[in-house]
C-alpha cells in the first residue's frame, strides 16, 4: 500500500504551483457544481429526499451485522460465493486464490476505489496476472502510472492535451486531442481485453440484503462487460455498503447520480444476483462477493465517528472544498481525497499515516451542505483534530499555554475594568509587534505555526469609548426624522 498522506503540505505546495493543474481543478469545481445544482433543482423537496437517504443509511448501520449475514445467505442461495476479508492482505489473498483456482491469466476491472484501497492491481501483476482498467479515467491513469485524483473522475487532473500525448506514446496512435478520437482509441485497445479476459473484477455501489443483489452504477458500459463476459466475476465491497431492501436501494439511487454527475439516473444501473442461470444468455459461470472490513468494523464501533460510513462515494464534497480545489487529489497521498477522504484516510490508514489530513480543511461547511446523506463532515474533522492533538505528547506545553491564555482571556473579557486596563497597557507592545510583523518578523509564529499565515492586527480605539459618540449621533438622527 503506497501512502503519502504524511506529506500533504509538501504535495499541496507542489500542486498549488502547477498552473496547468490549477486550471484543470478550477474547471472540475465549476462543472460538477453546476450539474449537481441543476439535477437537485428538479426535485420537488430535495432536503426531504436527502433526509430519507440519510435514514436509509442510519437504519442500515443500526442493524449492520444482521444485514451482512442476510446478504451472505441470499448470495449463496443465488449460487454465489461469499468471502470475508479482515484487511487488505486477506482480500488480496482471497482474490489471488480465486484467480489461481480458475487458471486466470488476464483480468478486466471496473472502476473501484476499494480495489485501489487494497492495492489489488500490484498484487495480481506481481503474480503474473495481467490487469486492465476499463473505465476510461482509470485506463488513462493506468497508462500514466498514477493513482486516481478524484472519486468520480480518476483522471480529471489531466486535460485533453496531456491525454493526447499519453495515448500517442503508450498506444502508438497519431497525436490527436479530439476527445471522440481519443475515446475510440481507448475503446479499440480495450475491446480485445474484454473478449479474452478470464476474470472480471468490480466494486459495488451497494448490496441489497433481502435479495442478495449487488448494484453497480456507471455511464460507460464497461462494468457490464466486466461482470458478464469473463467466466468469473468477483465483486469486492466495504461492509458498510449494504442496505436492507429494494426500496432503500431506490432511495439512494435518487441521490447518488444527482450528487455524483448531475444526472437523474446513471446511463447504466446494473442489479446483479448470483452467477448466470441455465436459462440466461449472459453472465459469469462463477460469482464471488468479498466483504471487506479493513478498519471499518472499528469505525462502526466508534459512535462519535460512525457517521462517515454513510458515505456514498459521490464526490460532491470534493467539488465544493476550497482545499481540494487548490491542492488536488494527489496531495492527500492515498485513495480517498477531499473532505470525506480527510476523515476516512485518518481512520483507515495504519500508524496514523493520515494524521495531517483532518487539518486540511477550512471547516467552511460546504461539504456538509452538499452531502446527499447529510454527513456532518466538519464535526467529524473537529473530533479527529482533537483526538490527534491529544495523542501528540510533544504538544503538551503548547496546550497548557493555550489553555492558560483562554482562561485569562475569559477572565479579562468578563470584567470591564480589567478589560479596559488590559487594552490600555497592551497598546505599546502591540504597536511594536505589529511593526515587526509588517517587516516579516513574526514572533507569534515561533509558538503557533498558523501565525505564519496571518498578520497581527493593530489595536485601535475600543468600542466602549466610541459608543457614547455613536449613541449621541443615533439620537440626533432620530430627532431629525
Amino acid at each position: 500500500m503506497h501512502v503519502q498522506s504524511h506529506k500533504f503540505k509538501e504535495l499541496a505546495i507542489k500542486a498549488i504551483n502547477d498552473s496547468r493543474l490549477q486550471e484543470n481543478l478550477r474547471q472540475i469545481g465549476e462543472g460538477f457544481r453546476s450539474r449537481r445544482d441543476q439535477a437537485f433543482s428538479q426535485v420537488k423537496h430535495p432536503e426531504a429526499l436527502k433526509e430519507r437517504a440519510r435514514e436509509v443509511k442510519e437504519r442500515a448501520m443500526a442493524q449492520l451485522p444482521a444485514l451482512l449475514e442476510e446478504l451472505e445467505k441470499r448470495v449463496k442461495k443465488a449460487g454465489g460465493h461469499v468471502h470475508w476479508a479482515k484487511d487488505a492482505r486477506e482480500a488480496n489473498s482471497l482474490i489471488l486464490a480465486i484467480a489461481k483456482m480458475g487458471r486466470v491469466r488476464s483480468v478486466v476491472k471496473g472502476k473501484s476505489m476499494v480495489t485501489e484501497e487494497i492495492g489489488l492491481n500490484t498484487v495480481l501483476e506481481r503474480n503474473g496476472i495481467h490487469v486492465w482498467e476499463t473505465d476510461l479515467g482509470e485506463f488513462i491513469i493506468q497508462l500514466a502510472g498514477e493513482p486516481p485524483s478524484h472519486i468520480i473522475g480518476p483522471a480529471l487532473h489531466k486535460n485533453k492535451e496531456e491525454i493526447a500525448l499519453l495515448f500517442s506514446e503508450k498506444l502508438g496512435i497519431p497525436y490527436t486531442n479530439d476527445p471522440e478520437q481519443l475515446t475510440m482509441a481507448a475503446r479499440g485497445a480495450l475491446r480485445e481485453r474484454f473478449l479474452n479476459a478470464d476474470m472480471g473484477i468490480t466494486g459495488s455501489n451497494m448490496a441489497v440484503a433481502e435479495t442478495g443483489s449487488i448494484v453497480l452504477v456507471e455511464n460507460e458500459g464497461n462494468i457490464r462487460f466486466c461482470s458478464t463476459l469473463p467466466r468469473i466475476h468477483v465483486s469486492i465491497m466495504g461492509i458498510e455498503k449494504v442496505v436492507q431492501g429494494l426500496e432503500d436501494m431506490v432511495t439512494l439511487l435518487e441521490v447518488l447520480p444527482r450528487s455524483a454527475t448531475g444526472q437523474r439516473l446513471s446511463v447504466y444501473t446494473s442489479i446483479l444476483t448470483g452467477p448466470r442461470r441455465q436459462n440466461e444468455l449472459d453472465g459469469p459461470e462463477e460469482f464471488h462477493l468479498i466483504l471487506l472490513d479493513n478498519g471499518r468494523a472499528e469505525i462502526f464501533a466508534d459512535l462519535e465517528l460512525r457517521e462517515i460510513l454513510y458515505c456514498l462515494r459521490c464526490g460532491a464534497c470534493l467539488n465544493v472544498c476550497p482545499v481540494y480545489l487548490k491542492a488536488g487529489g494527489h496531495s492527500y497521498g492515498w485513495v480517498y481525497s477531499g473532505p470525506m477522504g480527510s476523515v476516512l484516510s485518518a481512520l483507515l490508514l495504519p500508524n496514523r499515516l493520515g494524521r495531517e489530513l483532518p487539518f486540511a480543511s477550512t471547516l467552511c461547511g460546504a461539504c456538509k451542505e452538499v452531502c446527499p446523506v447529510k454527513i456532518d463532515i466538519p464535526r467529524l474533522l473537529i473530533a479527529l483534530r482533537q483526538r490527534l492533538a491529544e495523542e501528540k505528547g510533544q504538544e503538551a506545553g503548547i496546550r497548557f499555554l493555550q489553555g492558560l491564555a483562554s482562561t485569562m482571556g475569559s477572565a479579562i473579557m468578563a470584567r470591564p475594568t480589567l478589560y479596559h486596563l488590559f487594552s490600555t497597557t497592551m497598546k505599546p507592545p502591540n504597536r511594536l509587534l505589529h511593526l515587526l510583523d509588517k517587516r516579516g518578523v513574526s514572533l507569534a509564529s515561533h509558538i503557533l505555526p498558523w501565525a505564519k499565515c496571518r498578520s497581527l492586527p493593530l489595536l485601535k480605539e475600543p468600542f466602549s469609548k466610541k459608543w457614547p459618540k455613536i449613541k449621541k449621533e443615533l439620537a440626533e438622527a432620530r430627532t431629525r426624522q
